[in-house]
């Protein structure tokens, strides 16, 4: 009796779990709308962006009930093959500066570490854990073969965080960290932008992250403070950045997602990327998964989360369907044995 009741209650923090994210995605779907109102704006990527993690959600729930050792290591290829392809598909001298594909690449080499270390953590064949392990580390090593440092560390990161995850025997406070290093990195963005950091680390930080870049955060900062409300509207910051415009490539972006939904939805758009975000770690914490499968997810959507507060990952539809569907493999509920949550 007591074991049906777990049961039933875990079903019920699983179905709250589930309206939650429809709600979320259904308010970070609605707003840009509510934003675009009145301004020449452009919503629709917007839009498309939420749809791919919708849609990638929903692929990664159905595949990873059906096979939860199969479906991620075959999205860690797909991810693996993207990343590598990203590069020679997008020609011309933007690859090669830091404002170019370079966070795409290396959020892909992420997820794609991601779906290979909860492959490994699926399945209970000693050699193809062994396996799967590898497939994580040449991955790390991939990203310094097609030229992404960026992804190669972080690969590398997700790597150890999933073989730690291994001896941890609860979730929350693994969860509790992985949100306390998102609100660290983006807390470090937005004081760069800010000018609020000592004038010997501000320094430091913009070396590598570039000039450019850095003006960029600070214009998207001061259309967020002129338009608090509903932003300048989606799509509008290449016209209204003055440093955007002078690009000799402009893409209109400031490179930094929790910036330029500042600028362009408002506080209202900073606060749905926020509560997306914590929507996911709480799927997580509430997945009928096994602890180190839900902290590895973990791991890699919060290092995505990282590359895209400093980069243009979450522009690039590949990117966003790949983080729904890695949240989605790492919540699903396996039609075999099932493995209990910790």
């Amino acid at each position: 009796m007591t074991s049906a009741a777990d049961r039933d209650a875990d079903r019920e923090r699983r179905n709250v779990s589930d309206a939650l994210g429809v709600v979320v995605l259904g308010a970070c779907a609605g707003w840009p709308l509510i934003s675009a109102a009145g301004h020449d704006a452009r919503p629709e990527g917007v839009l498309l962006a939420v749809l791919a993690v919708a849609a990638g959600y929903a692929a990664g729930r159905m595949s990873g009930s059906l096979l939860p050792v199969v479906a991620p290591c075959a999205g860690a290829l797909a991810g693996l093959a993207l990343a590598v392809a990203m590069p020679r598909m997008a020609s011309g001298p933007q690859v090669t500066t830091p404002l170019g594909h370079t966070g795409a690449v290396a959020a892909l080499l992420v997820l794609a570490t991601g779906g290979a270390c909860c492959a490994a953590w699926a399945t209970p064949v000693p050699s193809l854990r062994f396996g799967l392990r590898t497939l994580a580390a040449g991955i790390a090593v991939a990203g310094a073969a097609v030229g992404s440092a960026a992804g190669c560390v972080a690969s590398a990161v997700v790597l150890l965080c999933s073989l730690a995850a291994g001896r941890m025997r609860r979730r929350g406070p693994g969860i509790a960290g992985l949100a306390l290093a998102a609100v660290l990195v983006t807390g470090t963005v937005w004081a760069v932008a800010a000018q609020v950091l000592p004038a010997g680390l501000t320094s430091a930080l913009e070396g590598p992250l570039g000039e450019h870049r850095v003006r960029l955060w600070r214009d998207a900062l001061r259309l967020a403070h002129r338009n608090s409300a509903l932003g300048v509207g989606p799509g509008r910051f290449g016209e209204l950045s003055g440093t955007a415009s002078e690009s000799l490539l402009p893409d209109g972006k400031p490179h930094s997602a929790p910036l330029q939904q500042a600028a362009e939805q408002g506080v209202v758009g900073i606060l749905l990327l926020a509560t997306a975000f914590c929507w996911i770690l709480y799927a997580l914490w509430r997945s009928p998964r096994s602890t180190p499968v839900t902290l590895t997810a973990g791991a890699a959507l919060t290092a995505l989360a990282a590359i895209a507060a400093i980069g243009n990952a979450l522009s690039f539809t590949t990117v966003s369907a790949g983080a729904g569907l890695l949240a989605g493999l790492a919540t699903a509920h396996p039609w075999v044995a099932g493995v209990p949550g910790s």
